[in-house]
């Protein structure tokens, strides 16, 4: 996983996938909420109280039944499909979104169906990552500032 971004001009966040044997990438419109849960969970931020995806990651240690893997499994009209992964191959469909910020938190790895990434994957020149910290804390400040746009009122209906 790449992580989160701001796509421009919209300002709308995504969560940026990365093939590990390949250069394609694959691009998802999250929501202002999910992107913030999963910046927080790559920058290690925890918070007072245990968010959504903290309290499901305690609730599957305190169950003993830790979640083996996430798979985006489909993508139909723009909208993606992912399953969390038990023992026993018992699977829960789950907003890719979602799946996501649990796998970071419980160190779970993301995989994405072949037919997705030969659907929606695209290639992207190789920019790599911000290689300066002074890039990583333009990112950082880029996305804050998105979030300071919003407001619940920019969730209604979805």
């Amino acid at each position: 996983m790449v992580g989160v971004r701001v796509e421009l001009p919209a300002s709308q966040p995504i969560v940026l996938l990365k093939e590990n044997d390949g250069e394609r990438y694959l691009s998802i419109w999250i929501g202002a909420v999910e992107a913030t849960a999963i910046a927080f969970a790559q920058q290690g931020v925890t918070t007072p109280r245990p968010m959504t995806h903290d309290l499901l990651r305690d609730v599957l240690v305190g169950l003993d039944h830790p979640l083996r893997q996430v798979i985006i499994t489909d993508v139909q009209d723009g909208i993606y499909y992912a399953n969390l992964v038990f023992d026993g191959d018992v699977t829960v469909s789950a907003r890719p979104s979602d799946a996501i910020a649990l796998a970071i938190r419980t160190g779970t790895q993301v995989f994405c169906a072949d037919q997705v990434l030969d659907t929606a994957g695209i290639l992207v020149p190789d920019e790599g990552e911000p290689e300066s910290e002074t890039e990583r804390e333009t990112e950082v400040e880029r996305f804050r500032e998105f979030l300071d746009t919003i407001s619940p009122e920019d969730f209604d209906g979805s």
